[in-house]
């Protein structure tokens, strides 16, 4: 009976061969962040309204005249002034007599430039200072830092009105762009520098200096490019903003001369007939009003597509 209880029987080979459902079955579909955002991104209508907009504002500053062959200056006559729409003309015309909708297609160019170089003017100086900040630490962090809190007490805008006022025989594009960026960039800084402080000591960073590369080029390799994250979302939505603050200053009379043709200048030389004709104040107001709120929200929908925890909760 003991031997019969210890017997046990094997099974030939040919019988147990690995079955299908024995295989682990693993996923076809790549996946990191940048693809799992893009899947996100492409799911919510939002997005393509946002981009279609963009990409129509983009157009006409690239391509204005495939929107209007209207001249925006040279045809401006005082025996239109004031007037409605008409053949040709159908969003009527400012006191000067211009053609409205030429003006808001050719202003378009100026309100997107000054948004694209402060946007540059404001990475240029705020990746590089937030990321030695982070990475390096010690005294380096310190003075970077003092150095982005002074700048960061000051108001950009209050700054940008100090500047513009100073320099006012030279107001046009560039002089605007740089009084807006050379004061935005400390919260771009402050915003790198915290992620890098999380990145810098993950394990492939620790590896990276391990096999002897150098501490320079572990930052721009390794640290950088995967800390960039909140950098794309903040500068998406500061595009906008910048776009916001040169308007504001040219209605405030401290920004671009008279002269330059953007959707600011439009707003405040039309303010003084809004009584009689406020569709000249309207139409400039409502593409800023677009581009602006099309910027914004691109930027919230890109940080919600990069944050896993935000994928989660939907």
């Amino acid at each position: 009976m003991s031997e019969r209880a210890n017997d046990h029987y094997v099974a030939p080979v040919e019988e147990t061969a690995p079955q299908a459902i024995d295989s682990v079955k693993l996923g076809d579909r790549k996946s990191n962040l940048w693809l799992d955002a893009w899947r996100d991104l492409r799911r919510r209508p939002l997005f393509y309204v946002a981009v279609a907009i963009v990409l129509w504002v983009g157009a006409m500053a690239l391509f204005p005249t495939l929107f209007t062959d209207v001249p925006p200056n040279n045809d401006c006559l005082l025996a239109n002034s004031n007037g409605g729409p008409e053949a040709g003309h159908p969003l009527g015309f400012t006191r000067q007599g211009c053609d409205v909708y030429a003006r808001v297609v050719w202003g378009a160019r100026t309100s997107l430039l000054v948004g694209v170089l402060v946007v540059v003017i404001t990475a240029a100086i705020g990746i590089p200072m937030g990321a030695i900040a982070g990475f390096y630490g010690r005294w380096i962090d310190s003075v970077l830092s003092r150095v982005g809190d002074i700048f960061f007490s000051i108001p950009y805008f209050l700054a940008a009105v100090v500047v513009m006022s100073v320099l006012s025989q030279y107001r046009n594009v560039l002089v605007i762009s740089v009084a807006i960026g050379g004061f935005a960039w400390a919260s771009l800084a402050r915003i790198l520098r915290a992620e890098v402080l999380q990145v810098k000591n993950l394990e492939y960073v620790m590896a990276s200096e391990a096999v002897g590369r150098s501490r320079f080029s572990t930052l721009l390799r390794h640290v950088l490019p995967n800390s960039l994250t909140p950098v794309i979302v903040y500068l998406t939505i500061a595009l906008g903003a910048a776009i916001t603050a040169e308007a504001t200053l040219s209605f405030l009379g401290v920004g671009l001369g008279s002269d330059v043709m953007s959707w600011g200048n439009d707003i405040a030389q039309a303010q003084t007939s809004i009584r009689t004709a406020p569709m000249a104040l309207f139409w400039p107001s409502l593409a800023l009003t677009i581009t602006v709120l099309a910027f914004i929200i691109l930027g919230e929908l890109v940080r919600d597509a990069l944050d896993p925890k935000a994928r989660a909760r939907r």
